[in-house]
């Protein structure tokens, strides 16, 4: 409590930033969602309200000149601005890029962002990095050529921007180097792949802990993230991942890179790790994002919920035999919970373990449930693979997916999760052994089921 007070406070009191500058956007868009459109950056997010025929007109106050994004609700695009931004955009959200216009100071700099991701949009991650090797340079420097030329051919009148986006078009073909080797393994399904000798190396020269370059470059910043995931080094110490990740972070001179790798980091904090509470902590006091730390503070007081011997959360779902089943309908025994779903490999794999585990305790003071994260609307798919691989226990469908109450509860982000509450319906084990690990035997042992 005394945490979530603190925290309160600071959402109070505190301000964001020391110097803002004020700055005037308007314009028409059409066809939105909800009648709002948001610009979003670092430490930043201003929510606009369009009128009723899309015109709108703000002042926004902006912490810093450089890359925001503006979501429509449909859409979401980089945007520029700075100090000198005194910018008019024009849409219709039903074909937003196409549609999107600039007029006033800052639209030089805007369109040429809107051409740029033409160009890049184009060819999808997925067809890029399933190129084969030389497929893949080629076009990689044909996508750099074309952008260098439309660079050329731009009339910037802002000298920052013009000088930041040279860097930054290198910085686009050096992310793409960089993340070749993974995605290729990915998506062209080649666990084994290596890049051959020839393929050229990432530049070690580039500054890997720049604000400035941060804030301008979404490039930057996802190249930058990768390669601090990738220096992380733990093996042969007695420091685990996580432990090692923090020391890295604190080392970091920018502080919204800090807050960056946190936020792609927030689910460290997870039932998994045994020192979720140090690493909340230590998160805590790292970044100063306000929001941030809301949303860490969040993830951490569910788990505080859901610690043994505290009343696990309810559920009532869809029964694949009719009707509903409730959690409070199982009190009187042991329920022993999968979490899964008919795509997921891992979970399908647990299920020969889990029939003999059924089979073994057949009779005893335990309930065993399946809890499927299918999509409601692949109901008959989930029922059939039920019928066909003949599984036993509870078969039970979660009403909204992985946005079920139950597995939200739970923090459920990853499957199979396996659940263990007693007879009470008071938590065991909110992350129990798994039907394959002999671990499960004598924890049902320990119990006496």
């Amino acid at each position: 409590m005394k945490k979530i007070i603190y925290l309160f406070l600071i959402l109070v009191l505190a301000s964001f930033t020391s110097s803002k500058e004020l700055i005037p956007i308007s314009g028409k868009i059409i066809n939105t969602s909800n009648g709002t459109v948001s610009v979003k950056g670092e430490l930043f997010e201003k929510e606009i309200k369009l009128n009723t025929d899309g015109n709108f007109s703000e002042n926004i106050s902006i912490p810093y000149d450089g890359i925001y994004t503006l979501e429509t609700g449909k859409n979401s695009i980089p945007i520029y601005l700075s100090k000198e931004t005194n910018l008019m955009l024009f849409a219709d959200d039903n074909v937003f890029n196409k549609s999107l216009k600039y007029k006033g100071k800052g639209s030089i700099v805007n369109q040429y962002i809107i051409e740029k991701l033409n160009i890049t949009s184009q060819i999808s991650d997925e067809e890029l990095y399933k190129l084969d090797e030389m497929e893949f340079l080629n076009k990689v420097n044909e996508i750099k050529t074309t952008i260098s030329a439309l660079y050329n051919k731009t009339k910037f009148t802002n000298d920052d921007f013009k000088e930041k986006e040279y860097v930054n078009i290198n910085y686009l073909e050096q992310k793409h180097i960089l993340f070749y080797k993974n995605y290729h393994q990915l998506y062209a399904h080649l666990k084994e792949f290596q890049v051959s000798d020839k393929f050229p190396k990432f530049d070690e020269k580039i500054d890997l802990d720049n604000d400035a370059d941060f804030l301008f470059s979404h490039e930057y910043q996802k190249l930058v993230t990768l390669k601090f995931f990738n220096n992380i080094k733990f093996n042969g110490t007695n420091i685990n991942f996580i432990t090692a990740k923090i020391i890295n972070i604190k080392a970091l001179k920018s502080q919204n890179l800090k807050n960056f790798i946190i936020q792609n980091s927030i689910y460290d904090i997870n039932i998994d790790n045994a020192n979720y509470e140090y690493t909340y902590q230590e998160y805590l006091s790292i970044t100063n994002n306000l929001k941030l730390k809301e949303n860490l503070t969040a993830i951490y007081n569910t788990l505080v919920t859901i610690q043994p011997h505290k009343t696990s959360p309810q559920f009532d779902y869809e029964n694949q035999k009719g009707g509903k089943t409730s959690l409070k309908s199982l009190k009187g025994k042991y329920v022993y919970i999968d979490v899964w779903a008919t795509w997921c490999g891992p979970c399908l794999m647990e299920v020969p373990y889990l029939k003999k585990v059924e089979e073994q305790y057949q009779g005893k003071n335990i309930h065993f449930v399946s809890i499927s994260v299918d999509n409601i609307k692949d109901r008959q798919k989930w029922s059939n693979l039920v019928n066909t691989k003949q599984l036993g226990g509870i078969q039970l469908l979660a009403d909204m997916d992985f946005s079920s109450e139950f597995i939200e509860a739970y923090e459920i982000k990853e499957i199979p999760r396996f659940i263990l509450i007693d007879p009470d319906g008071n938590i065991v084990n909110s992350n129990a052994p798994k039907p394959s690990e002999t671990k499960l035997i004598n924890l049902f042992n320990e119990l006496k089921i």
